[in-house]
């Protein structure tokens, strides 16, 4: 592997809009990144707008950037008791396809991150339930709707052209997508016609807080993920490091080789051909204003190194 096979970068701010997220990631020598499309409290972003999207992602595509991953405001909640909230949140998912379809017609590849959904006391099926019949109503819509070219599908064929990630949660309160399975039973409860739109974005922090051995048992994990839901569905990785470790439930993101998952485990993470070709998200705190860029070239020099080094 050389160093520009390994796309990787940071959630960023999308404060000044579209050519402002992309002079931030180069400023950290990022060759993707992540970003809200809209305020993390749910409002419309008043700097990313349509204007400008579709020079975005073609500057994005000519300057060699992997896939980049928008990520949903943490607000939306499929699996809510108030059906207002969950109306609120397929409305304004579908609203972001709309606008990150925009980047992705320009040939750049796009995927939007969801967490599924807390079930608030309802119970996991409930919120399986839930979550599923959300997803059906936002790949529905958008599948049928006046606009349906622009994404690359009609009523009758799948795929929108900006797929879903269903995020790995780490299994704290009531979330739900706490295990392979949960995520697997949200998958297959969706209408079959929009299954080829949703994929999966595995978080290290949250799986093995969740209780996977991704330390000492990677391949045992990898091949469970598989099993469950299917390597192809996994689409993006949030590179973090575990302040409180394996089954703890915390979700506690530590900088890269300062937490219980350690450097022997981000080795292998940007080495093992199933996951270093996959777009790696940095969701690690910036103590100092070069964190990134410096956590980038860790794991770039771990990649071109190819060697585990100890914990």
């Amino acid at each position: 592997m050389t160093e520009g096979t390994l796309f990787i970068g940071s959630h960023l701010s999308a404060s000044g809009g579209w050519n402002a997220l992309l002079k931030r990631s180069r400023a950290e020598g990022g060759t993707t990144f992540a970003f809200f499309p809209r305020s993390p409290y749910g409002s419309r972003s008043k700097s990313l707008t349509p204007e400008g999207a579709g020079a975005f992602g073609q500057a994005l595509r000519e300057a060699g950037y992997g896939p980049i991953v928008a990520h949903a405001p943490y607000v939306y909640n499929f699996a809510a008791k108030d059906p207002a909230k969950r109306d609120f949140a397929v409305n304004a998912l579908a609203e972001d396809l709309r606008l990150l379809a925009l980047v992705a017609a320009a040939g750049q590849s796009i995927g939007l991150n969801i967490h599924p959904g807390s079930h608030v006391g309802q119970g996991a099926d409930e919120g399986i339930r839930l979550i599923a019949e959300g997803l059906d109503r936002v790949l529905g819509a958008i599948a049928s709707g006046p606009d349906a070219s622009a994404f690359g599908t009609d009523a009758s064929d799948a795929a929108p052209s900006v797929p879903i990630l269903l995020e790995t949660m780490a299994g704290k309160g009531t979330e739900c997508g706490r295990s392979f399975e949960e995520l697997a039973a949200i998958i297959d409860r969706v209408d079959a016609r929009w299954r080829p739109s949703l994929g999966v974005t595995l978080d290290t922090c949250h799986v093995f807080d969740a209780g996977y051995d991704l330390l000492d048992d990677f391949d045992g994990v990898l091949d469970a993920f598989d099993r469950t839901i299917g390597l192809g569905r996994l689409r993006a990785i949030h590179a973090n490091d575990s302040q409180f470790g394996l089954g703890s439930r915390k979700d506690r993101h530590a900088n890269i080789g300062e937490g219980k998952l350690g450097l022997r485990f981000f080795a292998r993470l940007v080495t093992d051909p199933r996951t270093a070709g996959l777009p790696m998200i940095l969701e690690t705190k910036e103590v100092a204003e070069t964190t990134h860029r410096d956590e980038i070239a860790l794991l770039r020099r771990l990649a071109a190194d190819g060697s585990q080094p100890e914990a």
